[in-house]
């Protein structure tokens, strides 16, 4: 169970750094499928491993000036209050539905990492789309345990007028922002009902996607991303179809 805890981290790592944004999808399923963890517990698990991930990463871009401080806390702070209510509401629903939700946002993810890659808008800042957009996917975060950066890259484009770039360092420390979170309300009430987090498995989910992130940051100058894209969309409609049966009908 360690050594598939370890691979499906590297893996989610690699996607994150490589891709910018729909890596940390796989991570229920790394959990579900590799570990055999309950969905309940997966699910706020990954908005800690995914928190982690995320802020690791966007802290190496603060360095090199790809991150807006004013968009981060513009769509952050929103998107933390959007996160805690769709966590409340996940508590209060069967983990099926909360799967079957998945399984769209997997499909989403898909379809907007086949297309072309959004190009900034000459519009000025559309704060208040911004902050509602900012809402809306910390909800979808918190119910279902994904960072939501397949959303929050296109608003900071065409909402934010940022450049791609950019838009991939902010997008990096608001789903931080955002999981950290969720992951409070998940913990606050599964904690005082009795249940166990495997934080030997979130450590080393963490620790192997942060390895899996400086590693993708490496091979990003050998790929053809692009193309690479492209089959990984495909390979999330697949997992999508795997959740589905075995999680869902």
């Amino acid at each position: 169970m360690l050594i598939n805890a370890i691979i499906g981290a590297l893996i989610i790592g690699l996607c994150l750094s490589i891709f910018g944004s729909g890596g940390s999808i796989l991570t229920i399923p790394v959990l579900l499928y590799l570990v055999g963890m309950q969905p309940e517990l997966a699910i706020a698990s990954s908005l800690l491993i995914v928190g982690i991930i995320s802020l690791f990463n966007g802290s190496l871009l603060i360095r090199h000036r790809q991150v807006s401080w004013p968009h981060v806390l513009l769509f952050g702070f929103p998107g933390m209050v959007g996160t805690y209510l769709g966590a409340w509401l996940a508590l209060q629903i069967d983990s099926r539905v909360q799967l079957a939700v998945f399984t769209v946002l997997m499909l989403l993810s898909a379809i907007l990492m086949w297309r072309s890659k959004p190009k900034p808008t000459q519009q000025p800042v559309q704060h208040l789309k911004l902050m509602l957009d900012g809402i809306v996917v910390g909800v979808v975060t918190g119910f279902v345990g994904v960072g939501g950066g397949f959303l929050i890259v296109p608003a900071l484009v065409l909402m934010g007028g940022l450049p791609l770039s950019i838009a991939v360092g902010s997008s990096l420390l608001i789903i931080s922002i955002n999981a950290a979170s969720g992951f409070y309300k998940y913990y606050s009430v599964m904690a005082a009902a009795g249940v166990q987090f495997d934080w030997q498995i979130i450590a080393i989910m963490a620790g192997g996607g942060v390895v899996g992130g400086l590693a993708g940051r490496y091979i990003n100058q050998f790929i053809n991303k692009d193309k690479l894209q492209k089959a990984f969309a495909i390979f999330l409609v697949m997992m999508a179809g795997v959740v589905l049966v075995k999680s869902v009908l």
